[in-house]
């Protein structure tokens, strides 16, 4: 029996190399147990956008379960390379679908507990978006001016309002400049994004704003 030719070989090795890589990736883009850390009391964070950087602080009493999901979103690089898609002049900015599918079902597939409105939503903070009982997971909204009492109360199938997460502390100016132009019209294209990802925004709607990637601050 003939053995492999040394180029060959090595043909072989980056192949492997190149597979583990691949499955190696892909189990570091999501594990349960991230859903289960809970995150300091206190804690800040910084996006880095396409129109410049903006800062949050968030506390645990606000919002315990959903300071704790977006701690973990953010600890664990989610929101990297993720469309600003649904930005309403004089409402809200949206974001938080994955460029990858399988990451934003992930999220999807263990929502968070639903909680009390504590904070009011007034200009500058930032709330998980949701459309009923338990469906919390991933997308967040800053508000781009006080939309209280309205999104306190605003009640979705038994759900009162939109409990607070964070608060934005520098940077607004940054999320006001988010493109607005397209407004509503993605609104019913969140399967869509989630299925296509960036391909599909930025063929379609190429003027939209991205972040780039969040991280939490050491104090």
């Amino acid at each position: 029996m003939k053995q492999p030719k040394p180029k060959l070989l090595k043909y072989y090795f980056i192949v492997f190399l190149s597979l583990c890589f691949i499955i190696l990736s892909c189990r570091s883009s999501f594990n349960s147990n991230w859903t289960k850390e809970q995150a300091p009391e206190y804690f800040k964070a910084r996006f880095e956008t396409s129109k410049g950087n903006f800062e949050i602080e968030a506390k645990r009493s606000w919002s315990p379960n959903a300071v704790d999901r977006m701690y973990q979103l953010i600890k664990n690089n989610y929101y990297t390379d993720i469309a600003i898609y649904r930005v309403i002049p004089e409402f809200v900015a949206q974001f938080g679908i994955h460029n990858e599918s399988a990451i934003t079902n992930a999220w999807d597939a263990i929502p968070v507990e639903d909680e009390p409105v504590i904070e009011k939503n007034l200009k500058g903070t930032v709330a998980f978006a949701r459309g009923g009982p338990k469906s919390r997971t991933n997308n967040l909204f800053i508000n781009l001016v006080n939309n209280s009492p309205r999104l306190d109360t605003i009640n979705f199938n038994g759900v009162k309002g939109f409990p607070v997460v964070a608060k934005i502390t520098s940077g607004f100016d940054v999320v006001a400049s988010f493109y607005d132009g397209y407004g509503r019209n993605l609104d019913d294209k969140q399967d869509l994004i989630i299925k296509e990802g960036n391909t599909y925004l930025k063929a379609n709607y190429p003027k939209l704003d991205y972040i780039y990637k969040a991280y939490i601050l050491k104090d």
